[in-house]
């Protein structure tokens, strides 16, 4: 039987547990670190506080972060009438669509969104806001240029003002849907890690979220290595799978950056490698997977998609080899960083190439991260599940964390 034939056989009734409301973390914690951390290592599950995961991580590992900073990506316009409408920024499509480039850009941009309340915004109606910027009051306008695609045009007064200084003045907080709460003050900082450096993402890399500076200068004094990818997570990890046959999922994609400097330590990386968060680990596998297509393919398309992991090779390289092979191709190109886009579904009979540790939070039923999950622990993910329940673990981006290794 194929992979493709074996994951079409995946059930997403296989995935599905009974998450109660009041497991779901709806506020953050007082201090990051004092999170629960459960850790699964060899089947064995054990029990402690974020702040001690220094003590399970070996001296020479690797731990890969995703520095990507949620924007403020709702913008709220009220028109003469009284009515608000919502525009929650989901992918840019012009002048670029590179987030670093539209992010800098001082001009016009135009985003493919998600609109609240879109019937009572008029054909043609050109919605204005308020803002102020250092002092002076600059004036923001959103017109729709394709309806039925969402598409919106922004405008604003300050000729020299980079688009994320407008974001981050008009927008609020993209928290999860399921919180179902309004975003506070408190979530501009805390919806966010305390490494997040490009701006980009419309919701946060929640693994992440536990780490602290003491956390980071405990690993790093063990002789923990740090790494950094960025990742900008989408709107699509919330999209809740509707099929029965999981395999059938439009599973959305999402825009990675790599620096050189990364690639480079990647490839020479020999001990185990961590990826801090679900993002980080379908970014560092997909990586994998560009090295595959320039050295099997000769093709240097950096789009990996869906089920490409799941075609038959005859054979594949380590990952030291497909890493060598991508720096090969920098170097040739004068490149400093690369930037590509992923659709990989990682789930149960995916091989994993890169990462030999997860540290996660506790995902929603019957979810892609489930199926990640799944596959990571070789199934095991309803005994571990099953004990976060029990030992009363908080639940979901806010919630408490674990630390699983593979098999």
């Amino acid at each position: 039987m194929t992979k493709i034939k074996e994951i079409e056989d995946i059930k997403l009734s296989d995935y599905e547990y009974t998450l109660p409301e009041e497991k779901i973390a709806k506020f953050p914690l007082e201090n990051r670190s004092d999170s629960k951390l459960i850790q699964y290592c060899s089947q064995a599950i054990s029990h402690h506080r974020f702040f001690e995961i220094p003590n399970f991580i070996p001296a020479g590992s690797m731990m890969v972060f995703n520095n990507t900073k949620v924007i403020p990506a709702r913008l709220i316009f009220q028109r003469e009438s009284g009515a608000k409408i919502e525009i929650f920024l989901l992918k840019p499509l012009y002048p670029s669509t590179i987030i670093s480039e539209i992010m800098t850009n001082t001009s016009s941009v135009i985003w493919e969104t998600f609109i609240g309340n879109l019937k009572k915004w008029r054909e043609n109606e050109i919605l204005q806001g308020q803002i102020i910027i250092h002092g002076k009051t600059e004036i923001i306008n959103a017109r729709i240029v394709d309806r039925s695609e969402k598409h919106v045009e922004i405008t604003w007064s300050g000729n020299k003002v980079p688009f994320v200084t407008i974001v981050e003045a008009a927008g609020e907080v993209p928290i999860p849907p399921y919180l179902n709460r309004k975003a506070t003050i408190k979530d501009k900082t805390r919806y966010q890690t305390v490494y997040s450096k490009k701006e980009g993402a419309v919701a946060a890399p929640t693994a992440g979220l536990h780490f602290t500076e003491e956390v980071l200068q405990a690993l790093e004094e063990k002789g923990v290595k740090k790494e950094f990818l960025t990742l900008h997570v989408s709107a699509g990890t919330f999209q809740p799978i509707k099929e029965e046959n999981v395999a059938f999922h439009p599973m959305h994609s999402e825009q990675m950056v790599f620096t050189l400097e990364t690639i480079i330590n990647l490839a020479s990386q020999k001990d185990k490698i961590i990826a801090v968060g679900t993002t980080s680990m379908r970014s560092l596998e997909s990586l994998y997977w560009f090295g595959v297509r320039l050295g099997l393919e000769k093709s240097n398309l950096f789009e990996i998609p869906k089920l490409y992991p799941y075609s038959d090779f005859e054979s594949l390289p380590d990952r030291t080899s497909s890493f060598e092979a991508i720096l090969n191709y920098m170097k040739q190109n004068n490149l400093n960083e690369i930037t590509g886009s992923t659709e990989i579904m990682i789930m149960p009979g995916y091989d994993f190439k890169v990462c030999d540790a997860l540290v996660t939070n506790f995902h929603q039923p019957s979810s892609t991260l489930i199926l990640l999950v799944a596959a990571f622990t070789k199934g095991n993910w309803r005994k571990i599940y099953n004990e976060a329940l029990d030992k009363d673990y908080r639940f979901l981006s806010y919630g408490d964390s674990s630390l699983l290794w593979g098999n």
